[in-house]
């Protein structure tokens, strides 16, 4: 074999036919959603529901409605945030195209048309789209929800700190502390001058009352999971604990207590689940001391919710003076099933499954950093991407793999590998026998089936999550 060497300057041909372009193989995983979708019938249903949003023959043709849900999935299984990362991984990657229906002649959509059909849509229609996917675990009997765990967790904004203004006066932040520094006697100071004069100064506070951002108003200063500050918004989600399917996703205004919130976020689970299942099946809330409150607790009890929420400790014993009764019978009810055995597995339960969660969503799935705008803009991308690691889920469930990269750890233990170890793991087993006993061959088969499951078990949940939880 010569040695090829790369030209510097090459002459395209001037024509060419179809048939001698390169074809993708195509990914196992996205045919295998594809399959998924095509037999949901998801593109039909899903034109026919964005069909309002658009004029009739008129106009040139938008990219499909089900193109643009699925190159948001692609961000989430690809873990890219920013449209026109997405854009740019379809427009180079032939087994992607091939999975948005493009051709090898056809150009993938650009990210400004993501961008006008993420505008155009109604938060409803992405609504709908996330109660599909439930819809379709429902059919192939994975959601249960019956049980379900809330958390929230924070999103860094599209708004930097240093942008930030006064409500009152719409000053700039090295306005307003150059004006505090000429009060104290400080003329004229440089901008070395004011960091060393911001450093020193007591009471230092960016109140979401006093600041906003120009850019991204709703967005609020808040302190993230790493300690860092900066502006952001909330997401929680209500995750089924049986199927760990996510039954609600909402964004918030990052300063919204959990307390004041979680009853919010189990209504719209306990409609999800009613709207796929058609029947009441949600009957249990479990959440951590955050949510704690004899408000929240009376509301959850109001629509026939057992709660199992944590509660923080306190020095002094509660008051009920001029509190309705209601309050009172909601905290010692769920004091008294938090303390049960039942209460601890849950709470074992919802401290695994629901931090999981936003491990895919947010971390592997890029979307702890938005890169869009307001609150309901943010709020729709985030359902789709929700909605997308749903569809993990279900391909986990279904088909034992449930991101594109769990095949890479699936093929790791190849025949031959798992051969060796079956042949080591018998040898250590006869190491332990004591001198002089005979084993007979179904004893050593027995445990060779029982190694073989275990490795093969251990394999298929080790190629289950991409975070490798």
């Amino acid at each position: 074999m010569s040695l090829g060497r790369r030209k510097d300057e090459r002459q395209e041909e001037m024509f060419c036919t179809s048939l001698d372009l390169p074809k993708s193989p195509g990914h196992p995983f996205y045919k295998k959603l594809n399959e998924l979708l095509r037999e949901a019938g998801f593109d039909r249903w899903v034109e026919e529901l964005c069909a309002p949003y658009f004029a009739e023959d008129k106009g040139r043709p938008s990219i499909p409605p089900g193109t643009y849900f699925r190159m948001i999935f692609i961000g989430h299984f690809e873990g890219i945030a920013s449209q026109r990362g997405i854009a740019w991984r379809c427009s180079d990657s032939r087994s992607l195209a091939e999975f948005l229906g493009y051709g090898p002649t056809e150009e993938t959509p650009d990210h400004s048309s993501l961008t006008r059909l993420h505008q155009r849509l109604a938060q409803s229609v992405h609504e709908e789209v996330f109660e599909f996917v439930l819809k379709l675990a429902a059919q192939k009997g994975l959601l249960v929800g019956k049980t379900v765990g809330i958390d929230s967790t924070t999103l860094e904004a599209n708004a930097a700190m240093k942008s930030i203004v006064r409500k009152d006066t719409g000053a700039e932040y090295k306005e307003y502390l150059r004006t505090l520094a000429q009060l104290t006697g400080l003329e004229n100071p440089s901008d070395q001058e004011l960091r060393r004069f911001d450093r020193k100064r007591k009471d230092k506070t960016c109140s979401n009352d006093d600041w906003e951002s120009p850019s991204d108003p709703d967005a609020r200063i808040a302190k993230m999971k790493d300690g860092t500050t900066h502006l952001a918004y909330k997401a929680e989600h209500a995750v089924d604990l049986e199927s760990e399917l996510i039954v609600s996703a909402r964004v918030t205004a990052a300063d919204e207590a959990d307390s004041a919130t979680v009853a919010d976020s189990a209504a719209d689970a306990k409609q999800n689940v009613e709207s796929v299942r058609d029947e009441d099946i949600l009957k249990e809330v479990v959440a951590d001391k955050g949510y704690h409150s004899a408000e929240s607790l009376s509301q959850l009890q109001q629509m026939d919710l057992r709660t199992y929420v944590a509660e923080p400790d306190s020095p002094h014993g509660r008051v009920w003076t001029n509190k309705p009764p209601e309050y009172q019978e909601a905290v010692y009810g769920n004091r008294r099933r938090i303390r049960g055995d039942r209460g601890k597995q849950l709470q074992r339960q919802r401290s695994e499954k629901t931090e999981r969660s936003f491990a895919h969503v947010c971390q592997t799935g890029g979307a702890r950093r938005c890169w869009l705008r307001g609150l309901i803009t943010v709020a729709k991308r985030y359902l789709i991407q929700v909605a997308a690691r749903n569809l993990s889920t279900i391909m986990r469930l279904l088909f034992g793999i449930g991101t594109p990269r769990g095949l890479q750890s699936a093929a790791a233990l190849s025949p031959l590998f798992l051969f060796c170890l079956l042949r080591a793991l018998s040898w250590l087993w006869t190491l332990r026998l004591p001198t002089g006993t005979r084993i007979s061959t179904s004893s050593r088969e027995r445990f060779e089936e029982r190694a073989r499951d275990t490795i093969l078990t251990a394999n298929r949940e080790n190629a289950c999550f991409s975070t490798g939880c």
